[in-house]
């Protein structure tokens, strides 16, 4: 029986295979279109691919629901996947409303305020606050097991949620990155929750993980459609209740260093430097003469393609995801 959990995955991924090339053509119709800004002539390609996503992740769900009550007649997982759901359906609706609205060149878009994501973002936390996911007794570095009682579904779900949604947002802009980014820290953190006999989380993220590699066969280079921040904020949202569903936060916190160094090298600049660059004789520069961004690194000196770019990206997340495995 337990191959019948095989379908969730299986439905996940099929479902965002087929949802995007429909998707693409409503976004068409819509005029829902922004400047693949690394490109020579700028194409404009349709934003906002996290609805996808998100259409595989909640099938996909509603698939282990339905396997969990009728087959095994195990109810104990349910509402906790009944919240994950909610919260990933929550952020993905607040990331396309960011999406939504495009300045008048194309260039980007321009929804939300900066005060505003933050605290629409918080509401998306509610459903994991409710039902008080996760375990309060958590593993601090330097001070051992800390029992945070309330304080953990109150304040720290809360801050996660936002930190998490809002951090991976800040790394993004070239074809392929966020999605190929997402699925090496969530395949890999899935594998880590499996190992350790966390299968609710695990079971969460291969779901999770079925959808974005669906999702990355259409964004990787030359993409056919961007993820907007549906995605990025689905994909920050989908990492943190891994890990509290998982009890896995040190680990989560540990695959997110790339992250934590954006958000330093954006704060140089008061988070107003963009990440992507321009076209450069085949190669990718940056729009700026400094580095406010990891991304930086390799576009300054215009010496990579964006392929090449979003290849190297994946390989240091490789890197810093495997650091879990000798925490």
């Amino acid at each position: 029986m337990v191959s019948l959990l095989y379908l969730s995955p299986i439905l996940s991924f099929l479902t965002t295979l087929i949802a995007i090339p429909v998707f693409i053509r409503y976004l068409n119709r819509i005029n829902l279109l922004v400047k693949d800004q690394n490109k020579e002539n700028k194409p404009l390609v349709p934003i906002s691919g996290g609805i996808t996503v998100v259409a595989g992740i909640l099938i996909g769900l509603m698939c282990y629901i339905f396997i969990l009550t009728f087959v095994y007649k195990d109810l104990t997982q349910i509402s906790i996947i009944f919240a994950v759901a909610s919260m990933l359906l929550l952020i993905t609706f607040i990331g396309f409303l960011d999406d939504l609205i495009i300045n008048k060149t194309k260039d980007a878009s321009q929804g939300l305020r900066q005060w505003q994501k933050p605290v629409l973002t918080l509401i998306a936390a509610i459903p994991l606050m409710v039902i008080n996911a996760g375990q309060s007794v958590v593993l601090v570095p330097f001070f051992g097991v800390v029992d945070f009682g309330l304080i953990y579904p109150l304040l720290l779900i809360p801050i996660g949620v936002v930190v998490a949604s809002n951090m991976v947002n800040l790394l993004a802009g070239i074809n392929g990155l966020e999605t190929g980014m997402g699925i090496i820290y969530i395949g890999m953190l899935g594998l880590y929750a499996f190992v350790n006999l966390r299968y609710e989380a695990a079971g969460i993220a291969i779901i999770v993980l079925a959808a974005l590699i669906a999702f990355y066969l259409y964004n990787k280079f030359p993409a056919k459609i961007l993820p907007g921040d549906s995605l990025t904020y689905l994909l920050g949202a989908s990492l943190v209740s891994i890990a509290i569903v998982g009890n896995i936060e040190k680990a989560a916190l540990v695959i997110s260093i790339p992250f934590i160094l954006e958000f330093i090298l954006k704060a140089r600049s008061k988070f107003k430097a963009q990440s992507y660059g321009y076209y450069d004789n085949g190669k990718i520069h940056s729009l700026h003469d400094k580095i406010y961004s990891l991304i930086h690194f390799f576009t300054i000196k215009s010496r990579f393609t964006e392929k090449q770019i979003t290849y190297i990206f994946i390989l240091i997340q490789f890197i810093f995801a495997s650091l879990i495995w000798f925490i």
